[in-house]
């Protein structure tokens, strides 16, 4: 090549190099992100320009705004936030800690809910199909993972029966969910006449190859009423199986009550993004109170401040005096929930911690081992679940705060994915859930230091590997 030739390109990689670093120097909140991709960006002329461009770039967030603007975190409104009262409880912690939610979420605390657990597909799946068939104007439908299998054809069953009935039917599936977890859900529910949308499905051009920002969020509201939210999927795994047990063990929540508009609202914002079309009106009047415990959807989403849900879980620490009781699939928490953890801990707090002994994705078990002897070491207690796969997301404060959801405590969840939780204070489901965990708690294993001390070099060291890339487990 010409000397000519040699100076032009290298201008170019040069200019394309300061561009993406420049970028990501003020659009990145992580500083190892940026610094990632500025190293990307040099060591791989042009190309890793052009990689950001297509993977660094964040389209949702502008797009998002655009649709359906910016909630903005700020103090509440004077005289807005009022504390449920709790017998037994601090009122001024109580008071604290809804005036944080409220104003990170943007939404208040509503009143009059009536919060039932179910357990497994067992309880969750028979109540929610019911629900739909006893639809009469609308049915929205959101999930992660929707399968082709069992389970998925009853529900693909009754959905359509809701539309033929003349029931709107918005249907929600994440673009990533869909493609990756077989037989795809979305082929099922063209077949059965439905349409449903895909929230940020793969393309090439216009570049849209996030493998991030999926939306894990679980949600089915039916007419405005009635809501069902949680953990779990549609998918055979969450059924009993021949032996009575399903696979996957988890919790899922049906909610009556003030909280459904909120939940709604939520599923109307992100289909209406998906679908690129304005936000659906609700069909019906927001529920009347039917239930003694307050409530709040939390979430973190592409038009919304990172970390808000780590805000949240640590309010919600400081202000445990007995307990925080922590069930959850996944378990890297960032540095600044983990120093929380200890802190409540050496305040001599009970903190205790159920993760699977083993879960579906093994990398992450390692990552976790790395963790977990610098907790111990602080007094926080952790117990591994014997099988089933427990795939349940629990906290529980004391005896009067719970938040349950979609979000586990690993960097995809409190970070990259589009997660909801609800946040419920009041003791009835408190103490029923906390009855639930000390039974689950009762069977697992405790970890001990000794047994993490034990563990082989090669083993380690592949532990730790595994936490160095855990950002982007």
């Amino acid at each position: 090549m010409a000397p000519a030739g040699r100076y032009a390109l290298f201008a170019l990689y040069a200019t394309a190099a300061v561009g993406t670093a420049a970028h990501a120097l003020l659009h990145k909140r992580d500083p190892r992100a940026a610094w990632g991709w500025i190293a990307v960006s040099w060591l791989f002329p042009l190309a890793g320009a052009a990689l950001y461009y297509v993977f660094g770039v964040n389209r949702v967030q502008t797009r998002a705004r655009r649709v359906f603007g910016r909630e903005q975190a700020g103090p509440p409104p004077p005289g807005e936030v009022t504390a449920p009262g709790i017998a037994g409880t601090d009122p001024v912690e109580v008071r604290e800690l809804v005036r944080l939610g409220r104003a990170l979420s943007a939404r208040p605390l509503v009143e009059g809910n009536r919060i039932e657990p179910l357990h497994n597909g067992s309880q969750a799946y028979p109540a929610m199909l019911e629900a739909i068939a006893g639809a009469r104007r609308t049915v929205h439908l959101g999930s992660y993972i929707f399968l082709d299998d069992a389970v998925g054809g009853q529900f693909a069953l009754e959905l359509e029966r809701a539309r033929q009935r003349g029931v709107t039917v918005r249907i929600l599936l994440d673009g990533w969910g869909d493609i990756v977890y077989r037989p795809r859900g979305s082929t099922l529910l063209r077949r059965s006449g439905l349409d449903p949308v895909l929230f940020l499905p793969l393309r090439v051009w216009p570049p849209m190859l996030h493998l991030n920002l999926r939306n894990h969020r679980k949600l089915l509201v039916v007419d405005g009423s009635v809501a069902f939210t949680g953990g779990m999927n549609i998918e055979q795994d969450h059924a009993a199986g021949p032996d009575g047990l399903p696979k996957i063990a988890d919790l899922h929540f049906r909610v009556h009550g003030p909280l459904v508009e909120q939940l709604e609202a939520v599923f109307l914002a992100d289909w209406s993004f998906a679908a690129d079309e304005p936000v659906p009106c609700p069909a019906a009047a927001p529920a009347a109170a039917d239930g003694d415990h307050s409530g709040r959807v939390i979430t973190e989403g592409p038009n919304e401040d990172l970390d808000r849900l780590v805000m949240v879980l640590i309010g919600a620490l400081a202000a445990a005096h007995e307990r925080v009781w922590i069930m959850t699939p996944y378990f890297l928490p960032p540095a600044a929930l983990t120093s929380a953890l200890q802190s409540a801990a050496l305040r001599g707090v009970d903190v205790s911690i159920v993760i699977p002994e083993r879960s579906d994705q093994p990398w992450m078990d390692w990552a976790t081992r790395h963790i977990l002897a610098h907790l111990l070491e602080r007094q926080v207690r952790v117990f591994l679940r014997p099988p089933p796969f427990a795939h349940t997301k629990l906290l529980i404060v004391d005896d009067w705060y719970v938040q349950f959801g979609s979000a586990n405590l690993d960097t995809r969840s409190l970070r990259l994915n589009f997660e909801l939780v609800v946040e419920s204070y009041g003791k009835p489901l408190a103490e029923q859930l906390a009855a639930h965990f000390a039974a689950v708690r009762e069977t697992s294993r405790p970890v001990r230091p000794d047994e993490l001390e034990r563990r082989k070099l090669p083993v380690r060291l592949r532990d730790a590997l595994c936490w160095l890339f855990s950002p982007y487990l």
